[in-house]
């Protein structure tokens, strides 16, 4: 299944279950009053020698320490706190729903990498035609607005694991008949865009999905995180074992085994996730998918700090992607040759994944939380640097550096996740996840038409400086919605009063 991973970009990007009712027994539950211990970790930790219940049901370790856990009574003044403890990554693998669905998700990236680059081989192929082939790459980014926003209803009216099923299994039969021989290149386009229209779908409904396995609160996070992380390493190898896989078999027969991961993805998901019901139930919502989609997209632009965060995640990402994009141009303007051209291309990814790796397991909740902000107003300053023309070495650091900026998304995700009202959640997720995927494509492109006017060096240059300036508003928006949040701290707030 297509995630927000598989694109040449960061962040996400990588992929909602709706929250389970009060009665489902082994869910964390976001039921109002219940007590802050019973959340999973947000910021707080397990008490010495005590064990947890994990999202599961399973009883989960003291953290390595066994630092007393945040009190979670009001007013108790912070030098009164004993030190964060944040769980740590090996502890969202301690719940085995994530550990399916982590699989799962495994197996989408390996679908869609093989399936993008084997569908632009074959079409070539097929066609001879660089313009073809490229805009079959291109067709993965276009049909983000139209999923995103008029089905983005689905994520909330029907049970998450059926819509992760059905998912998978569109996308394994719009991939299987790709590999009919004599199928048109028309028809091979066309099944491109329908994989690529659930995308947003299925990656907005495991999003918000997660907040049922792992909670709403530090192990979200964390989970978030691991799939990030993954989806950003597959950029670095994806194409690579796609590569190595045409030169062995022709590009219908590897888009053939591409059905087969799809498959094992969507029986992972169905064997190995529990079936919740409806976040959004009949009695909530209309009869209408289309309108309840569009009342989704209206209800996050109509709250100023969904609105504000939306954008957070939206605005840097657009601007990141211009080194990107004219990566190739710019190696032949200052000579370098494809090897260099590789390690370029390498850069941003290794800063992105280096950066949270470090955040996730080194930092806790208020660190990251604190660090959101700053990162995000100048992650993309290191760009500003292509003004003078930098050779391989410089516009090395400048990329990883750009990268590492990117960190501000994992402490983002919490505040987000705070904001968005259980019953929308779903549809937030989804339309956040589109537009991701949209604004970085239009990125693409309006770099690659700037660089038909201006030299490359000074596009990259200016999306720098403008992006930062675009960030820059948002930072401060953000912080006059509300600013940082505390974790693990709710934003149980009604929507008809904003």
């Amino acid at each position: 299944m297509p995630t927000e991973s598989a694109r040449p970009s960061i962040p996400t990007p990588d992929g909602p279950q709706p929250p389970p009712a009060p009665d489902v027994p082994g869910v964390v539950s976001s039921i109002a009053g219940r007590a802050e211990s019973r959340r999973p970790a947000t910021g707080t930790a397990v008490a010495a020698g005590a064990g947890a219940p994990a999202p599961d049901g399973s009883e989960v370790p003291p953290a390595p320490g066994g630092a007393g856990a945040v009190s979670s009574s009001a007013g108790r003044a912070d030098s009164a706190r004993p030190a964060e403890v944040a769980p740590g990554y090996r502890e969202v693998f301690r719940v085995r729903e994530f550990r399916v669905v982590f699989a799962a998700h495994l197996l989408s990236l390996l679908g869609v990498v093989v399936t993008e680059i084997s569908l632009t081989v074959l079409v070539y192929d097929l066609t001879g035609s660089p313009l073809l082939s490229a805009l079959t790459f291109a067709l993965g980014f276009l049909p983000y607005v139209f999923g995103g926003t008029l089905l983005a209803g689905v994520a909330d009216r029907f049970p998450a694991r059926r819509v992760l099923v059905v998912c998978d299994l569109v996308c394994a039969g719009c991939v299987a008949v790709m590999v009919v021989p004599g199928t048109p290149v028309a028809g091979l386009l066309a099944l491109r865009c329908a994989v690529a229209a659930v995308a947003p779908v299925f990656t907005g409904t495991r999003m918000a999905a997660l907040t049922d396995i792992l909670g709403e609160g530090d192990l979200y996070v964390l989970g978030r995180s691991l799939l990030r992380i993954v989806s950003q390493s597959a950029l670095l190898v994806g194409f690579a074992v796609g590569g190595l896989l045409l030169a062995v078999v022709p590009p219908r027969g590897a888009i053939a085994i591409t059905v087969v991961t799809f498959l094992c993805s969507a029986a992972l998901l169905r064997f190995g996730t529990k079936d919740r019901p409806a976040r959004l139930l009949k009695k909530d919502g209309g009869a209408n998918l289309l309108r309840d989609s569009l009342d989704g997209a209206r209800l996050v632009f109509a709250d100023r700090r969904i609105r504000a965060l939306t954008l957070l995640f939206w605005i840097p990402a657009m601007f990141v992607v211009a080194p990107e994009a004219l990566m190739a141009p710019y190696a032949d303007r200052i000579g370098v040759g494809p090897a260099a051209l590789g390690l370029m291309m390498c850069a941003m990814p290794v800063g992105h994944i280096a950066a949270e790796l470090v955040a996730g397991s080194a930092l806790g909740p208020r660190s990251r939380s604190r660090i959101v902000l700053p990162s995000a107003a100048l992650g993309l300053l290191p760009l500003l640097v292509y003004a003078v023309t930098p050779g391989i070495a410089l516009a090395v650091v400048a990329l990883a550096l750009s990268g590492v900026g990117a960190v501000y998304v994992i402490g983002l995700d919490q505040w987000f996740v705070e904001a968005v009202p259980e019953e929308l959640r779903g549809r937030a997720m989804t339309l956040m996840t589109a537009g991701l995927m949209t604004v970085q494509g239009l990125g693409m492109a309006l770099a690659g038409l700037a660089a038909e006017f201006v030299p490359v060096h000074q596009v990259v240059a200016g999306a720098g400086a403008i992006g930062t300036l675009c960030s820059v508003l948002l930072v401060y928006e953000v912080r006059r919605t509300g600013g940082p949040r505390n974790p693990g701290v709710g934003a149980d707030r009604d929507m008809t009063t904003r």
